[in-house]
């Protein structure tokens, strides 16, 4: 954080959630806030709907989006809201001509989900992997593929 702070990037982090009482589709839930925070004996499995609004404004204005795993339990109705926002901002930018990379299997299959794959720049299933390769680090397959 402080190394964000001193080259002047902003983070954005959640400020709300959708929260529930037991990691079940069909759990009781509701949202939460910083102020509110989660209670005892309850989860964060989504962020809430002021998240998801800051963060497609944030993907809006982006040139270059780089998104690696989904905001929520995507696979549950009750707590997809959150990715599904996000994914409709991914898509609704690359039609604009930024750069879409999606990595990681998870965010793959969201893409697969709503049919998205075909609309963002690129669709990668390597998800630690894609972030390793994004770092600079050498990726063993494909270090034994290139010339000595």
């Amino acid at each position: 954080m402080d190394k964000a702070k001193e080259k002047g990037v902003k983070i954005h982090l959640p400020i709300d959630f959708v929260i529930a009482d037991d990691f079940n589709e069909n759990a009781q839930f509701k949202t939460a806030d910083l102020k509110s925070s989660i209670p005892d004996g309850w989860m964060g499995l989504d962020i809430g709907p002021e998240t998801a609004k800051q963060f497609a404004e944030v993907v809006g204005r982006a040139k270059t989006v780089v998104w690696n795993g989904p905001a929520g339990v995507f696979e549950w109705e009750n707590f997809s809201k959150g990715t599904k926002a996000v994914m409709d901002a991914v898509v609704d930018v690359t039609s604009k001509g930024a750069v879409t990379i999606i990595g990681g299997g998870d965010t793959a299959t969201c893409c697969k989900k709503w049919k998205t794959g075909d609309k963002v720049s690129h669709v990668s299933t390597g998800g630690g992997a894609s972030l390793e390769l994004l770092e600079g680090k050498v990726l063993p397959g494909v270090d034994a593929l290139s010339p000595a």
